[in-house]
């Protein structure tokens, strides 16, 4: 017996968290009965479990994508403000896939998309610290005592940033127009966090672009465009192992969000 959240997800109609506000509405059914509790469990081998009337089929493809997002998409299946979405870029895809994190509307870059639910929950999960690597350009030459508060980590809501990996790359332009590109890897996902960290600096970001996320590269996927992931792609997406490092006192693990 399975909890009927991940039946919905694993069946590809939405992600967990979606499952749950589908129980909640009363639009998931279990051999002809409404449910609307949440731990409810199903057999897939043996009910006919439905969500608005269609029966869940459990053999279909998982699909994983990998999507270059360019600036001015935002990272949701809709937008309530008629926006452009990620889901616009992805001509071609049938099945139901939806964002494994945020990027925000102004970032760009690695974006991964999938109709795997146990993956997607995993990678997200803060327990996992998958890394993910910004190549960001701020504005300014921060000097070295400021990376290496950005190292450290840097107060943000009233608690710490875990520890992040910050390598300067290149500095260039003068005076109000000088700007530096910065490699940053993070552990742990808050809200637009790399940019309010540089903020916090006096370094505010003119351009993020993500380019790596755990084992999955960017490589030079073209902005807009998107590609399924090989089969040692997925593999090594589902055994990456956790970081194993430790956050300092204070720091809490926050799930991804965008940046």
């Amino acid at each position: 017996m399975i909890r009927l959240q991940k039946l919905i997800s694993t069946a590809g109609i939405a992600s967990r968290r979606a499952a749950e506000d589908l129980i909640r509405q009363g639009r998931v059914s279990i051999n002809g009965e409404t449910v609307r509790t949440l731990g409810t469990r199903a057999d897939p081998a043996a009910d006919d479990v439905r969500v608005d009337g269609r029966r869940l089929r459990f053999d279909i493809r998982q699909r994983y994508i990998l999507l270059n997002k360019p600036k001015g998409y935002v990272t949701t299946r809709r937008d309530p403000q008629g926006r452009r979405t990620v889901m616009d870029l992805l001509r071609g895809v049938r099945e139901y896939v939806y964002p494994v994190g945020r990027l925000d509307y102004d970032s760009e870059g690695l974006l991964l998309l999938t109709s795997d639910g146990d993956l997607a929950a995993r990678l997200m999960h803060p327990r996992h610290d998958v890394e993910r690597v910004y190549e960001s350009i701020v504005q300014g030459d921060p000097d070295d005592s400021a990376l290496e508060e950005l190292r450290r980590g840097v107060f943000l809501d009233g608690e710490r940033t875990a520890p992040a990996e910050v390598r300067r790359l290149a500095t260039s332009g003068k005076g109000r127009q000088q700007t530096t590109k910065l490699l940053i890897t993070l552990r742990e996902g808050r809200n637009r966090q790399v940019r309010r960290m540089c903020a916090a600096m006096g370094h505010p970001v003119r351009r993020l672009c993500r380019i790596r996320m755990g084992p999955i590269r960017l490589g030079d996927l073209r902005p807009g465009h998107w590609r399924d992931l090989s089969l040692a792609e997925v593999e090594k997406l589902k055994t990456t192992p956790r970081s194993g490092r430790n956050r300092p006192a204070g720091a809490s693990p926050r799930g991804p969000s965008s940046r």
